[in-house]
């Protein structure tokens, strides 16, 4: 029954793409982050529901009255150097294997969808509906990461979707989850309903319990960078910093000694296994940079072979646990340019966005964005120096919103500009 249930909502949707491509993008974009496929149990998990909408969403381009095009600016130029730059170090990687592939014909496909994305994401309400698509793909496990943390008091961890999915280990969900909870405070600020604000609301409480449910380390730093980080930027220091020192001891009060326990290693990290596994495998990709600094190792370099020319010690064979040392290992030094380069430039047009909101209140929605994204980013960027999520498309598809949004704005520069109806879905708020 949930596999008829998947596949006829899936294919129910691929007339509106041939329509309109750009809910291809969020129709591809839900089913990449979600993979709904995987809470079936027969024919659906075979079926490559990612393919079909990608066909149709390039027929849809193709037949398309409306002129599609990709904006040449420098996000899209980073985002084409990227993979361009990836497809060299794999030509070159060390080993040639099954695993190196896989990863690389994956990767391609995440980003050409999203320099599709950028060609066809050109409205603020298509932004507007892809920020919707993450919260709702990624708030499903929050909401029931959450219920099931405060069920089983916290003992068992929370995991994210079943399948070959990037968050579906604890420290990937975990990230997603604090990068999708500043989306959620943006939309509630924006709906006028206030079962919809409750909702989100509720989501974001479950979502805080379902990180702390995940027993990731690099989640609690993660969390704690982003509330310094708001707490910086708040006109109100004293009332948000009193609201924390009443709220973080509560939740962390709630969570079993086991879970204290774990998260005290962060301090005595050379006592644990775990962490001193992830610095023998940031020193390979270091070393492994340093001695190819153009083109590092290529995917999936974490192996046996690997390790024993390159590591302090060979026997401990782990994933690089990090997005830099990850980058800097596969891609070289060249790599961990542009992909922080990337986000630089995210970043960048995130704090234009701000800018241009102050000088005209009729861009406060766009600006409410711009800083909800940034403390998202800082979660990713600080939860990233932990778990491998390189290629996530969460912080992309968040980056080509900001350059849209910017694109839209630069006119403003000369005068105020007529608004489009910013939230079709919803009313929004007077």
């Amino acid at each position: 029954m949930r596999d008829i249930a998947v596949t006829a909502l899936i294919f129910g949707l691929l007339p509106f793409v041939l329509k309109q491509p750009w809910i291809g993008v969020l129709l591809w974009l839900w089913v990449s982050i979600m993979n709904p496929q995987h809470f079936a149990f027969g024919f659906a998990l075979t079926v490559p529901f990612a393919a079909i909408i990608a066909v149709v969403t390039l027929i849809s381009i193709v037949t398309s009255k409306g002129k599609v095009r990709l904006p040449m600016n420098a996000t899209t130029i980073l985002l084409i150097l990227f993979p361009i730059w990836m497809c060299v170090t794999f030509a070159f990687a060390l080993e040639h294997q099954d695993e190196g592939f896989k990863r690389w014909e994956e990767v391609m496909k995440i980003f050409f969808f999203i320099l599709v994305s950028a060609s066809l994401i050109t409205a603020r309400k298509h932004v507007e509906w892809m920020i919707w698509v993450i919260v709702i793909s990624v708030g499903f496990f929050g909401v029931k990461g959450g219920l099931f943390t405060i069920l089983s008091g916290g003992t068992s961890r929370v995991y994210g979707p079943p399948g070959n999915s990037f968050m579906s280990d604890n420290n990937a969900i975990s990230i997603a989850l604090v990068m999708t909870i500043p989306l959620m405070y943006f939309l509630r600020s924006t709906v006028a309903s206030k079962w919809i604000k409750l909702g989100l609301m509720g989501a974001m409480g479950l979502s805080a319990m379902a990180i702390l449910g995940s027993h990731s380390r690099g989640a609690l730093l993660a969390v704690s960078a982003m509330l310094i980080f708001l707490w910086l930027k708040s006109q109100k220091k004293f009332v948000f910093g009193v609201l924390l020192v009443a709220m973080i001891p509560v939740a962390i009060g709630f969570m079993p000694e086991n879970w204290t326990q774990r998260m005290r290693t962060i301090e005595d990290y050379k006592e644990d296994g775990s962490a001193l596994g992830r610095i023998n495998a940031w020193h390979m990709a270091f070393n492994v940079a340093n001695d190819r600094p153009l083109v590092g190792g290529g995917f999936e370099l974490y192996t046996p072979k690997t390790f024993a020319r390159y590591a302090p010690d060979p026997t401990d064979v782990h994933a690089a646990h990090s997005i830099y040392f990850q980058m800097l290992g596969e891609h070289g030094y060249v790599g961990l340019v542009l992909f922080l380069s990337i986000g630089f430039v995210g970043w960048l047009n995130a704090s234009r966005i701000i800018k241009l909101g102050r000088q005209n209140p009729d861009n406060k929605w766009d600006a409410d964005l711009a800083r909800a994204v940034q403390v998202s980013l800082i979660g990713y960027g600080v939860g990233g120096l932990f778990v491998n999520i390189g290629y996530w498309e969460i912080q992309y598809y968040e980056i080509v919103g900001l350059m849209v949004i910017y694109n839209l704005m630069k006119p403003a520069k000369a005068g105020p500009v007529v608004r489009e109806r910013a939230h079709p879905a919803f009313p929004m708020r007077s």
